[in-house]
């Protein structure tokens, strides 16, 4: 028993093909042991977090891809012979694993394409997020609204198959302009000084966003070197409005796009403030229902011929 299991052994390692799994298994694991290594020297030289992940991503593709030139180098004779096999098979891969497929070369797309990078915020159908993570198969966001109000955080963390980028539009918030131009509106009552209104409407957005507009006239600038897109204005801007009910007022303004509602936040707080100061001058309108108590009714009821009174 023991000379035939010798015998079988020797022959097994004897076997070219076990010779070229043993070296490529070996090859891979060297490999692997490299790119941990790499990654935890990275860990230690490289504290700021977007290029940690960069160079971390970076050495994890590398070690794919010398992984893969190892298997190849090591079976290259039999490339030739299998030729055929391979492209059978293939095509039934393909088929079956069609959506993987895409997803590979929707990675592509977004690696090459410019449509988003990691830590931009993007909206896909109806999904909302700071992309935090770019796989081969996979984007992965970190959501935001939703049942949370405004541009905030909801904590759940969403995979999205790369495929989607050649089935949905993709907005990006971020990319080339990193700003986004958002409205206030505030309704102000008939009788009141216009002209003081549309004064503290205008000086609080120019104090609270003017900055924004100032970094956003570079960002714009290169826009328009990249695009064909016409000059736009970037200064805060109040518009005025009549309706049925009260003077509307328009702020149009410029802001850093994870900023909005904390621009917002500070724009009313200042209004409030200036709106207290004009003793009156200046009041915020709002529509008002006055219920009143129902009227007496009188009902007639005939019956039998005769005519009763309720």
């Amino acid at each position: 028993m023991t000379d035939s299991l010798e015998r079988f052994v020797e022959w097994w390692l004897r076997d070219p093909t076990v010779g070229k799994l043993i070296s490529a298994t070996v090859g891979i694991l060297a490999v692997v042991v490299v790119v941990r290594f790499m990654r935890s020297v990275l860990n230690r030289y490289i504290q700021e977090p977007g290029n940690l992940y960069r160079a971390r991503k970076m050495v994890t593709f590398l070690g794919y891809v010398i992984g893969l030139l190892i298997i190849a180098l090591v079976f290259s004779d039999r490339l030739g012979r299998m030729a055929v096999a391979f492209g059978v098979a293939g095509a039934g891969i393909a088929f079956a694993l069609q959506e993987v497929i895409a997803s590979v070369a929707g990675w592509v797309a977004i690696s090459f394409g410019n449509f988003y990078q990691t830590g931009d915020r993007v909206q896909v159908g109806r999904i909302k997020g700071d992309v935090i993570d770019i796989g081969m198969l996979r984007t992965t966001l970190m959501e935001v609204g939703d049942w949370v109000t405004a541009d905030l955080y909801n904590g759940r963390i969403v995979r999205i198959a790369n495929s989607f980028v050649f089935k949905e539009p993709v907005f990006n918030y971020s990319g080339e302009f990193p700003f986004l131009w958002d409205e206030l509106l505030l309704p102000v009552k008939y009788g009141c000084d216009f002209r003081l209104a549309k004064e503290i409407l205008q000086r609080v957005i120019q104090d609270v966003a003017g900055e924004y507009a100032r970094h956003a006239k570079a960002s714009w600038q290169e826009l328009i070197r990249q695009y064909h897109i016409e000059s736009a204005e970037l200064e805060p801007q109040v518009f005025l409005r009549l309706t049925d009910n009260w003077m509307e007022f328009t702020a149009r303004y410029v802001v850093d796009y994870k900023r909005r509602r904390s621009t917002k936040d500070a724009m009313f707080t200042r209004i409030l403030e200036e709106i207290e100061r004009t003793d009156g001058r200046v009041a915020i309108a709002s529509a008002t229902f006055h219920l009143v108590e129902a009227p007496e009714l009188t009902v007639r009821l005939k019956e039998s011929g005769k005519d009763s009174h309720a």
